[in-house]
């Protein structure tokens, strides 16, 4: 059974032994653009639809000769890498729309990014991308050109200029460059790659962002969890780049900012039960170019629609303890981190006991801070709120 690559230039793109052997099959394989290169082949035509599980049940019993045709590289983000589990194929691919598009673009693409927005929600790729000199994208019909320079400019992702190529290979293929605003209001080809390259230097945020650089509730700021704190928990949180994460309490959101720019490849899932506080978290997403879920609400209600986590911050306590702490250690994956801020010996007590008693491994930090402040010509120390932090770890099955 073989998998042939094919472009928008159909036929003519085919080396001839791949015409050759689609000729001498009686069975061929294809979306409906791909067969329509066929017209007179004189086997059965299976159009694609619906789920891969589907075809290679039936293609599995299937006796005669077969030949699969998938668009471009059948294992770059096609339908290659699903049937070659389920079928036992030989591939042959094309040229990949992405290296179609870079080619016309004239630009070495070894050091670019490439992702897939086909198929997939657009929710988090603001810091997926930031950064990178060089981004590909596949697109759909709802992540247009136009609606991903919306949703670029929202994030104040603007040092990127974008090239798009349309219809590669085909009688209707169109390549251009295009700065975001001139993107936003054209009307682009379905079939289409959208690659962005940087023209200018973006802000960049190491580690440890600047309280201060945090849109916060006037005229009592306050309410955020200080830059030293922050990264104390979110090192013990033991992110990676895929993490999904909850941040409970959100607050200014400074937490689910820095956790998203560290589990980028992840997802960040936040909760706050202040109105003007969660407006302050949304407008720091766009100050600092990342793009997490936040809602209203108060937990542990509302915690049922977010995904399971890898690790869940709770910056503090506003009742409901016990109530809260069970949710969150039963939703967390085995081995996963859960960390707690709290300020009082009292909430420190009954956060390890209820830990403790749902079997979770417990370690806790004190710490007790002081920045340098200048008087006069000389420095002296003013000392931050002392905080506990509190990490459990869960334990998998026989541990």
């Amino acid at each position: 059974m073989k998998m042939i690559g094919i472009g928008d230039n159909g036929i003519e793109g085919l080396l001839p032994q791949y015409r050759q052997w689609i000729e001498e099959s009686e069975v061929l394989v294809g979306g409906e653009r791909h067969l329509d290169f066929f017209p007179q082949y004189n086997g059965e035509k299976i159009i694609l639809k619906g789920g891969l599980t589907k075809i290679a049940s039936y293609l599995i019993e299937e006796t005669r000769s077969v030949v699969i045709l998938a668009s471009g590289d059948p294992l770059f983000y096609g339908i290659g890498g699903v049937l070659a589990k389920k079928l036992p194929l030989e591939i042959y691919p094309y040229t990949s729309s992405i290296q179609l598009a870079f080619s016309r673009m004239q630009e070495s693409w070894q050091d670019a990014y490439i992702t897939s927005l086909h198929g997939r929600s657009i929710k988090g790729f603001a810091q997926k991308i930031d950064g990178y000199k060089k981004v590909a994208i596949l697109t759909d019909e709802h992540n247009t050109p136009s609606s991903i320079a919306s949703y670029l400019k929202h994030y104040n992702l603007t040092e990127y200029e974008a090239f798009v190529a349309e219809n590669l290979e085909g009688i209707n293929e169109r390549c251009g460059f295009y700065s975001l605003d001139e993107m936003e209001q054209q009307t682009f080809s379905p079939l289409n790659v959208v690659i962005l390259r940087q023209i200018a230097q973006p802000p960049q945020y190491a580690l440890g962002i600047e309280d201060a650089l945090f849109i916060q509730r006037k005229p009592d700021k306050g309410l955020i969890t200080k830059k030293e704190i922050r990264v104390l928990s979110l090192q013990a949180m033991q992110l990676t780049k895929d993490s999904v994460v909850w941040d409970i309490g959100t607050c200014t959101g400074s937490v689910a900012i820095e956790a998203a720019k560290i589990a980028r490849e992840g997802a960040v899932y936040a909760i706050e039960k202040n109105e003007a506080d969660l407006e302050n978290c949304f407008a720091n997403q766009q100050r600092f170019r990342v793009d997490v879920t936040a809602k209203l609400g108060k937990a542990p209600s509302g915690l049922d629609e977010f995904p399971d986590p890898d690790a869940i911050f709770i910056g503090g306590n506003g009742g409901e303890m016990e109530q809260l702490l069970t949710l969150c250690i039963q939703r967390l994956k085995e081995g996963g981190h859960f960390v707690m801020n709290v300020a009082t010996i009292e909430n420190l007590y009954k956060a390890v006991e209820c830990l403790k008693s749902l079997d979770c491994e417990v370690s806790i930090l004190q710490a007790q801070l002081a920045r340098s402040k200048p008087i006069l010509d000389m420095t002296r120390f003013e000392p931050l709120n002392p905080i506990f932090i509190i990490t459990a770890t869960k334990k998998g099955i026989g541990q």
